[in-house]
């Protein structure tokens, strides 16, 4: 792809850095980063994976083709509020965040015609956050979603998902902000809140850690949670991760019916469900 494009990443932390060091890749005119800790800045560009860095996002902003607000949702909206007389004329503006109705609805109040802001949501991470866990291939094979609404260009969608693909993703899924905080309650959420439930029961201790093997190390491996980040995003999807919750809760309560009542041919056939839907997936990756 020619990125002959000023492009800007706001928030230089595990995803903004990951998105400047795939980005860099594909030798854009000028790549510039924004944050508010300058040890960051000075760290990503001895990297070299920005050109030049800012604690003041209205220098580059100004020059900006395109920005990748790589924040928290409610920085998002924050830092778009409060720069948005810096934005260049017919630039394209996306965000990382995993939360798009609450995002996209208060950014379109306020955003003017003149620029063009696109939801975006790439379903990559880690456990550990910041800079140093940063890494230029966390795309590479992922899905990223796009959440357009009818202000946004045909041709910036486009451009955003000619990106997407650029730095590794295999799958684009444009949906509206709704449909995406719906089905990323159960996709994301979810397994989240059953991770760090499970590490929370007084079960786990000193002892129990003697018998810990693979299924247990795969279940809670996300328990390692950003406190912040996901606290916020659990609050704004309330509603989704609640109707979730309850869903999960449901057939559980089904299995230990099942279990108490030695109703081997149920739990079989609740199993097996399971096992076909989940090779499915399999078949999918």
């Amino acid at each position: 792809m020619n990125l002959d494009f000023n492009i800007t990443v706001i928030g230089l932390g595990l995803i903004g850095g990951s998105y400047a060091m795939a980005l860099k890749e594909l030798n854009p005119k000028n790549l510039w980063g924004v944050d508010i800790d300058s040890e960051t800045i000075k760290s990503a560009e001895k990297m070299g994976i920005i050109d030049k860095g800012y604690t003041d996002a209205a220098i580059p902003l100004s020059k900006s083709d395109i920005v990748i607000v790589s924040l928290y949702p409610d920085l998002t909206v924050q830092f778009i509020k409060n720069n948005i007389n810096n934005f260049k004329r017919g630039s394209v503006i996306t965000d990382t965040s995993g939360i798009k109705s609450k995002v996209v609805n208060e950014v379109s109040s306020f955003l003017p015609d003149y620029v063009d802001f696109l939801g975006g949501h790439p379903m990559a991470g880690k456990e550990s956050k910041g800079l140093a866990f940063a890494s230029k291939d966390i795309f590479k094979n992922t899905n990223y979603i796009l959440t357009p609404t009818e202000k946004n260009k045909v041709e910036n969608i486009q451009l955003i998902k000619d990106i997407a693909l650029s730095i590794g993703c295999t799958n684009i899924v444009s949906v509206d902000p709704k449909t995406h905080d719906k089905i990323i309650a159960y996709t994301s959420g979810l397994p989240h809140l059953i991770a760090v439930a499970l590490v929370g029961c007084d079960s786990f201790n000193e002892k129990s850690k003697s018998f810990i093997g693979g299924g247990f190390r795969d279940t809670t491996r996300i328990a390692a949670i950003n406190p912040e980040l996901w606290s916020e995003l659990f609050i704004s999807n309330k509603s989704n991760v609640i109707k979730q919750i309850e869903e999960f809760q449901n057939n559980l309560s089904v299995l230990k019916s099942a279990i108490e009542n030695e109703d081997i041919c149920e739990i079989e056939d609740i199993f097996n469900v399971a096992r076909k839907k989940r090779s499915e997936l399999n078949n999918n990756e």
